[in-house]
């Protein structure tokens, strides 16, 4: 039995690309008025990494969830539960918006610190769903659950020194 190797789609992989862009925007526009104001006066932790870093590490982490997405995308036909996948790659980024929103827009550090382990979590479990369908869409997983687990380290210290 011979894997099928798919062709690639230009239409489909900026979408798939698109998808976690637009998540990290929104994201993006609910934190940008409380990195100026609000989360300047808080006490941070000493391994606090500076405000510049934030952009272009989400970024990047977007995109390579967009390449793990498109990978998995392409391969639809062949997974029976494609539906449910889908799901729970969404739910993850529900989860990652709804820490911004938490956390930046309400101002509720101890609920963000709670949700961003329900995060973390739901980042696992797609990496290993997207693992047992193409090895390379989960393995693009590790750096997003790398970050988060230091975003989650860095929010509990935050909700301890406040």
């Amino acid at each position: 039995m011979t894997a099928t190797k798919t062709r690639f789609q230009f239409l489909p992989f900026v979408i798939n690309l698109l998808i976690p862009l637009s998540f990290g925007a929104i994201g993006g526009l609910i934190t940008i008025k409380s990195v100026n104001t609000w989360y300047p006066g808080l006490q941070k932790p000493s391994f606090n990494p500076p405000n510049w870093l934030f952009g272009p590490v989400w970024s990047a982490l977007f995109i390579v969830i967009g390449i793990s997405a498109y990978l998995i995308w392409s391969k639809r036909k062949q997974i029976i539960h494609f539906p449910r996948t889908i799901a729970i790659y969404f739910i993850q980024l529900i989860l990652n918006l709804c820490w911004s929103y938490l956390f930046f827009y309400h101002h509720l550090i101890g609920a963000s610190l709670i949700e961003i382990i329900a995060l973390l979590a739901a980042i696992l479990v797609n990496g290993i769903v997207f693992y047992k369908i193409d090895k390379t869409a989960g393995l693009l997983f590790i750096p997003y659950f790398l970050w988060v687990s230091f975003a989650t380290l860095l929010t509990y210290h935050i909700y301890a020194l406040n």
